[in-house]
């Protein structure tokens, strides 16, 4: 299974972030990314979902890159735990805080986490893609019709953002919306 390859891959280079390695799992919202992190968790990661600190559906940019570092990476550069403040979807506000233990593997996954920032610290970045609408009907599955608006703001902002990042073209591995391999950059 493609997990295995990707920790294997993962754990086998040398850390970046102190003494952990991170994945950054990047792609379109409703391309899969959960999913593969879910399963890079089953076999021992830590993952960290950016749905948890993205400040909403405007919540791409702005504050989330510079809270996630100072919160999380650098306490994990540091060899000490992280911790960030959960936002709820429901509330509109960060509510409790959430510890992220000193991890061996951090998988970090969401919208953005790919962005050229983490570049220093990231032993691997996965591309998942999938058809736009696959990925709005995923979307609207989870979230109910009435976030279809939302959904199409999100969608033109997270094109702009990997057009800007270039983050697909970056990606050492790029897989499609059931796990398949695309392409897969050696290992520098």
């Amino acid at each position: 299974m493609i997990a295995d390859d990707l920790l294997e891959r993962a754990l086998a280079a040398p850390p970046r972030l102190g003494g952990v390695r991170v994945i950054a799992v990047d792609g379109p919202a409703g391309s899969g990314k959960t999913t593969l992190a879910d399963a890079l968790g089953a076999r021992g990661a830590t993952v960290l979902h950016l749905d948890d600190l993205y400040e909403g559906w405007s919540g791409l940019e702005g504050s989330l890159w510079p809270r996630l570092s100072a919160q999380v990476l650098e306490p994990l550069r540091r060899g000490t735990p992280g911790r960030y403040q959960r936002y709820d979807w429901y509330s509109g506000t960060f509510e409790e805080w959430v510890d992220v233990p000193v991890p061996a593997l951090l998988v970090v996954e969401g919208c953005g986490s790919a962005r050229r920032a983490v570049d220093p610290v990231a032993v691997l970045r996965v591309w998942v893609e999938a058809p736009a609408d696959l990925r709005l009907a995923r979307g609207l599955a989870r979230d109910g019709s009435d976030a279809r608006e939302h959904w199409l703001t999100w969608m033109a902002d997270e094109a702009a953002h990997f057009a800007r990042e270039r983050t697909r073209e970056r990606a050492d591995v790029r897989l499609d919306a059931y796990g398949a391999l695309l392409t897969d950059r050696p290992a520098p």
